[in-house]
């Protein structure tokens, strides 16, 4: 993953089309390594998620690398990054799956649901209502909490979301309007030869979380 590191951190600093264009073919290597590595990952998830199917792509998941800037003040025109949503289906399902983010001092891994539409946010939260248990035991398991300290609190409500008591024991949980579970990895760590054995060891702690989502937003 050097090639594609190193071509991000000289992206950051030379975030412009001029530079991007007499850059492209160092660019459509990082692009390529890239996937190599993200299929690798694909590969890993597939022989424990059957919902992830070994022909799934890495072309199908892979993030383009330009911005859509007309709603941004940011008006640099290519990400920082490089980032790939392994799901049931490629990056454009709903389906609670995986993400892997690259990004010199911010790679990530994560995975859940994010921005859910109201119908499954609401079936999110009912379920956590009725049927809590299965969920508290994998928040609590010893594989799960090797990798997670639990989920990710941004854009959680100041208070209980319509229809709940602010008083309910599970209140912290509810309030939540993504349900997503994140791992931070140093630079030294994802560019580790073993790096995506790793990523896909944390990916496995969370598939039975992802389990979870998808009996709750697929009934």
């Amino acid at each position: 993953m050097e090639t594609t590191f190193s071509f991000l951190k000289k992206l950051e600093a030379n975030n412009n089309r001029d530079w991007f264009e007499k850059n492209k073919p160092a660019y459509l290597k990082a692009k390529e390594e890239f996937e190599v590595f993200v299929q690798q990952i694909i590969n890993g998830i597939a022989k424990f998620d059957k919902r992830i199917s070994p022909d799934l792509q890495a072309k199908d998941c892979t993030f383009r690398i330009y911005k859509d800037v007309r709603f941004s003040k940011d008006k640099t025109p290519y990400k920082n990054n490089m980032g790939a949503s392994i799901n049931p289906g490629g990056k454009k399902s709903l389906v609670a799956g995986y993400y892997f983010h690259l990004q010199p001092e911010g790679s990530f891994l994560a995975g859940g649901v994010y921005m859910p539409e109201p119908e499954m946010l609401n079936a999110i939260r009912q379920e956590i209502d009725y049927n809590s248990a299965p969920l508290l035991k994998i928040l609590k398991s010893a594989s799960f909490k090797k990798y997670f300290k639990g989920l990710d609190e941004e854009g959680a409500l100041k208070t209980a979301p319509k229809g709940y008591d602010k008083e309910h024991p599970l209140i912290d949980l509810l309030r939540n309007r993504h349900f997503i579970a994140s791992h931070a990895f140093t630079n030294k760590q994802v560019l580790d030869k073993n790096a995506a054995k790793e990523i896909v060891a944390g990916f496995k702690a969370m598939h039975p979380f992802l389990e979870y989502l998808r009996a709750a937003t697929e009934k």
